[in-house]
């Protein structure tokens, strides 16, 4: 057995089919693409959300609502998360901090939300805070600075 006799399973390759050589092909004449029609020409494609002449849905249906262009998109992480990290012995939490562990992307903007209990005093430094966070960070002894 060397690299020389190697083949490949029976029945795994097939040749492909040869469309358009001739009538002799068995795929000639109209190369199997049907006779007439859209399809059946060169250069033939359908734009998405076609319906074959039908009204398409998306011009059907109404439009509403909208979208706010000036939206901030926040991760939210909440004091039991924080909780968790200053368990690890972490008490200066900032960006670095959320990204390191996986809480926000790089680039995400990050809110501390209210849910759970703080019982250590942490420093957060974060984008922005609801109420109840920062008072749950202040009533620990912690400090709850906004970049």
């Amino acid at each position: 057995m060397d690299l020389s006799n190697l083949k490949p399973a029976e029945g795994s390759i097939k040749t492909r089919k040869r469309i358009g050589r001739g009538q002799g092909s068995t795929r000639g004449g109209t190369s199997t693409r049907g006779h007439k029609g859209q399809k059946s020409r060169s250069g033939y494609s359908r734009k998405a959300g076609f319906e074959g002449g039908q009204m398409p849905i998306y011009r059907r249906l109404p439009k509403f609502g909208f979208k706010n262009i000036n939206r901030k998109e926040y991760q939210g992480i909440n004091i039991d998360v924080i909780q968790a990290l200053a368990d690890k012995g972490i008490t200066s939490i900032d960006h670095k901090v959320f990204v390191e562990y996986g809480l926000a992307g790089k680039n995400e903007l990050v809110k501390i939300l209210g849910r759970g209990e703080l019982k250590a005093k942490v420093e957060i430094i974060a984008h922005a805070f609801t109420a109840t966070a920062q008072k749950a960070i202040e009533a620990a002894g912690g400090v709850a600075t906004k970049l």
